[in-house]
C-alpha cells in the first residue's frame, strides 16, 4: 500500500513537467513543418497487406498527389501508411511520416523520407490537421476513425477552415454514411450540411478530382 501511494505521489509531481515535453513536440513540429507547402494527410489500416487492393490504391493515390505538387503525410507505419509513403517517394515527392511511441514497437516504414516521432497522440493529431489541405481516408480501424471524426468535428464547429475529407471505398464506408443519414441526422444530432463534408470515392483519380473540385470552387468564391 505504501509503495502504491509513493508511486501516485511521484506521478502527481511528474505531471507538471510533462508540459515541457508536450511543448517540445509542438515547437519541433511547427518549426519543421512550416516549410512543407500544401500537403495531404492519408490514413488507413496498419494491417493492410501489400497484395491488398487498398494498398495498391493508396500507393497510386499518393503517387498522383505527389505529381500534383502535394506533400504526403502518413502515420509512418505499415499497411496503408507504407503504401502512401511509397507512392509519394516513387513520384519523387515529399514523403512524411508522423510515427507514434507505442507500448509495442512500431517502426517507421522504409519509404518515409522525413520522419517525426511523437509521444503524445494529441500533438500528432494537431500536426496532421494543421498542415493538411485534405484528408484521404482508406479503410481502417479505431485510429483511422479517430482521425476521421476529429477532422469533421473541427470543420463542423469551424475551429478550422473547411477542406476535403475523402473516404476511399464505397463498400467499406457505405454503412457509416447510411447510419449518419438515417440515424444521426434523423435524430437531428447533426445537420445535412455536416454529412456533406464527407466525399466517398472508389478510385485514386476520383480522389484527385474531388480535391481539385473543392479548391476550384474555393477560388471562385
Amino acid at each position: 500500500m505504501k509503495n502504491k501511494r509513493n508511486q501516485e505521489e511521484y506521478a502527481q509531481l511528474e505531471d507538471p513537467w510533462r508540459v515541457f515535453r508536450i511543448m517540445a513536440e509542438f515547437v519541433e513540429g511547427f518549426d519543421r513543418l512550416s516549410q512543407i507547402g500544401p500537403a495531404v494527410s492519408i490514413f488507413g489500416s496498419a494491417r493492410t497487406k501489400q497484395n491488398h487492393n487498398m494498398y495498391k490504391m493508396a500507393e497510386r493515390t499518393a503517387y498522383l498527389l505527389a505529381k500534383e505538387g502535394y506533400s504526403v503525410i502518413t502515420g509512418g507505419g505499415p499497411g496503408v501508411m507504407e503504401a502512401a509513403n511509397k507512392g509519394a517517394l516513387t513520384a519523387k515527392g515529399e514523403s512524411l511520416g508522423f510515427n507514434i511511441d507505442l507500448p509495442f514497437e512500431q517502426k517507421s516504414n522504409p519509404y518515409v523520407k522525413t520522419l517525426f516521432r511523437f509521444h503524445y497522440f494529441f500533438c500528432r493529431k494537431v500536426m496532421f490537421v494543421k498542415y493538411a489541405t485534405a484528408f484521404v481516408i482508406f479503410p481502417g480501424g479505431f485510429g483511422t476513425l479517430d482521425e476521421l471524426f476529429e477532422s469533421i468535428t473541427l470543420i463542423q464547429t469551424r475551429r478550422i477552415g473547411s477542406f476535403p475529407v475523402v473516404l476511399v471505398g464505397t463498400r467499406y464506408w457505405d454503412g457509416l454514411i447510411k447510419w449518419l443519414q438515417k440515424t444521426v441526422l434523423k435524430e437531428e444530432n447533426i445537420k445535412a450540411e455536416d454529412v456533406s463534408i464527407l466525399r466517398v470515392v472508389d478510385t485514386p483519380m476520383e480522389v484527385i478530382k474531388e480535391i481539385r473540385k473543392f479548391y476550384s470552387k474555393k477560388k471562385r468564391k
